[in-house]
């Protein structure tokens, strides 16, 4: 079959990125050309099809029946050229792969999985940066992406990993000197934020303690760093059901209380279009997947039957504190009876 003359490449280019984008400039500076470059290939586009290809005239440019047309056909064919490279590049599971992560889930979660993902492909190196930075997602140097955010992220490919629950956590340490009896009692302990502040006011408020009269607090970079803070008896941080569940299973970390708040939000799986098909990143996005789906992920209080009760229709703090999670003998004595009351304690 003769295919017809296409039309030259580059004016293709500027009339898929402004389309895609909606504004001129913005194609420019994703093209790394200059403004009046990029209305001049759009010109000569239309100029060799014959066609007007945007309405001109509103604040942010608008395709004509013919240049909607042609957009979806362009941008994929501009994508499959992209993956085709990608595939060429590295068209087997061998070599080096870049892997961002959040920190706390890199550390808590990732690093001690690490040997299972060596132990498949072992000729797979992985570069593990510690991150939460989304602006990875464009750089060429950077394979995978695993991010905490909304997943609201433009010109690349993004899945929900697992959504998150969060809930107090403490050292058996700390609780044995200076015990949470109630929520009110968090006023004589240390708080340590990850975040700027919001996720202990999410979790006050659903406890019915936001007038709760603060002590001390510590805010750090991020989660990592606040339940390390906490494993080092230093105060008592906001754990999630993914990263700290390993920590309390294993006793080193306590629930106090018996309720969890929703995160806002979530961890995701990120890459660029043109790498999402290779064969070394697909085995690592798809391992990364299949490992969250083996784990056996539980509450953090077994033990607690209802996290919130409601009374006339409105949502209340639990009435009482559940009882930790069982520790190992090698980790910690048995609880007394003066703890089994404590246990028991209403939450005021």
């Amino acid at each position: 079959m003769t295919l017809g003359r296409l039309p030259p490449l580059n004016p293709l280019r500027a009339f898929e990125a402004t389309a895609r984008h909606g504004s001129v400039t913005a194609a420019a500076r994703e093209l790394n050309v200059t403004h009046g470059a990029i209305s001049h290939q759009i010109k000569a586009l239309e100029a060799t099809l014959d066609v007007r290809l945007f309405e001109r005239g509103a604040q942010r440019l608008k395709l004509t029946a013919q240049g909607a047309l042609l957009l979806p056909t362009i941008s994929k064919a501009f994508e499959d050229i992209a993956t085709a490279t990608a595939l060429m590049k590295r068209p087997t599971t061998k070599g080096e792969l870049t892997v961002t992560c959040v920190p706390a889930l890199l550390s808590l979660w990732l690093i001690p999985r690490m040997n299972q993902f060596t132990e498949q492909y072992p000729d797979i190196r992985l570069t593990l940066i510690a991150t939460n930075e989304a602006h990875h997602l464009q750089s060429p140097d950077v394979d995978v992406c695993v991010l905490y955010g909304d997943g609201k992220w433009s010109d690349c490919w993004s899945r929900l990993w697992s959504t998150l629950k969060l809930f107090p956590v403490a050292s058996p340490t700390l609780l044995n000197s200076r015990p949470l009896r109630s929520v009110r009692d968090l006023r004589n302990h240390v708080l340590l934020h990850g975040d700027d502040g919001r996720e202990w006011n999410t979790w006050l408020a659903a406890a019915d303690a936001t007038d709760l009269a603060r002590g001390a607090q510590h805010f750090m970079s991020d989660a990592r760093l606040s339940t390390e803070a906490a494993l080092y008896g230093q105060g008592v941080s906001l754990g999630d059901t993914i990263t700290a569940s390993n920590l309390i299973a294993k006793g080193e970390l306590i629930v106090p209380f018996d309720l969890t708040v929703p995160a806002n939000d979530a961890f995701h799986v990120a890459c660029r279009n043109e790498v999402r098909n290779a064969p070394i990143v697909k085995v690592f996005i798809d391992w990364f997947f299949a490992s969250l789906e083996t784990d056996t992920i539980t509450e953090p209080q077994t033990s607690a039957r209802r996290i919130i009760r409601r009374r006339n229709g409105k949502i209340s703090a639990p009435e009482r504190v559940a009882a930790p999670p069982s520790i190992p003998t090698t980790r910690a004595k048995r609880p007394d009876r003066t703890q089994k009351r404590r246990a028991k304690a209403d939450i005021r």
